[in-house]
């Protein structure tokens, strides 16, 4: 881990990052992309130690309040954010100026801020990102080893439901020949409308592989999935976008299940639902 005074910290869509790198040590991670430049290890956080009076200076100038996301590149509930309160004291920002919040994590971590997404909420727009990937425990401490378990994530979906603080859900990656597969699916979108959630993304079964991010993933593979790197090269050889071979009939599991429960689904309206400050009284009437 090592501290850096970052020069901006709000891009022009209103997204921010407080840590770069990560130690939740996620299988098939493309923030270990080499086109994101990063310039020291993975593991080796960096810490934007400015962080809250940049965003609070940016925010300042802003004429108009808005959402403001993070955990895209990064997530916010790093193990180091227990003890450095970079996260928490960015929240503290947001919430003092009045600015909504769309948070993506996979870490129970974050309802040790469960009063400032409450606060946030009632001022604002508070709205929690929760990713999930695989049912199966054994498996999930494979492919995601350092985060909290799948079950740990559906009880703190559970806690901001009860809270009144609505969530989405990632349902992403799926790896093929890994997780791709009904049982798998099923036991999340279970979770998904177990917690109420208004909504999910999932934008295929499948993953993404990119130079840097795919060298880790096979590597991961042969230590913990001997031979299925080989499976696929032979299959996907270096395509980009790595699609589960059980696309189709997975992704109507997920279009029937949200539609038999209300819960939104379309890509576009669950990001201009993340994105977009409603006046409060308008905030009511969605979903």
């Amino acid at each position: 881990m090592h501290f850096k005074d970052a020069k901006g910290i709000l891009s022009p869509t209103n997204g921010v990052n407080f840590y770069r790198g990560c130690t939740h040590g996620c299988i098939y991670c493309d923030s270990r992309s080499l086109c994101y430049n990063m310039q020291h290890d993975f593991e080796d956080i960096e810490v934007k130690q400015n962080a809250p009076a940049l965003l609070d200076d940016a925010l300042s100038r802003k004429r108009e309040k808005c959402m403001v996301s993070t955990g895209a590149m990064t997530d916010p509930y790093l193990h180091a954010e227990t003890e450095l309160l970079l996260t928490r004291r960015c929240l503290e920002v947001i919430e003092r100026r009045g600015f909504g919040l769309a948070i993506q994590t996979k870490s129970s971590r974050c309802l040790r801020d469960l009063d400032l997404f409450k606060s946030i909420n009632q001022k604002a727009k508070c709205v929690v990102e929760m990713t999930l990937t695989t049912f199966d425990e054994a498996l999930c401490s494979i492919v995601e080893p350092y985060v909290s378990t799948t079950r740990e994530r559906f009880e703190t979906l559970i806690t901001l439901k009860e809270s009144g603080i609505p969530t989405v859900v990632w349902l992403s990656p799926f790896l093929p020949f890994i997780n791709d597969t009904e049982e798998n699916l099923r036991g999340l979108l279970d979770y998904c409308v177990k917690a109420g959630v208004k909504g999910i993304l999932c934008f295929g079964i499948g993953l993404t592989l990119r130079d840097g991010n795919r060298e880790n993933f096979y590597k991961m593979l042969d230590r913990h999935f001997p031979g299925l790197k080989e499976r696929y090269i032979k299959t996907y050889g270096s395509a980009y976008e790595v699609r589960s071979p059980n696309h189709a009939p997975l992704m109507r599991l997920v279009q029937e299940t949200c539609a038999a429960h209300g819960i939104v689904c379309d890509t576009n309206e669950v990001f201009s639902y993340l994105h977009t400050l409603e006046p409060k009284a308008e905030q009511l009437r969605l979903f």
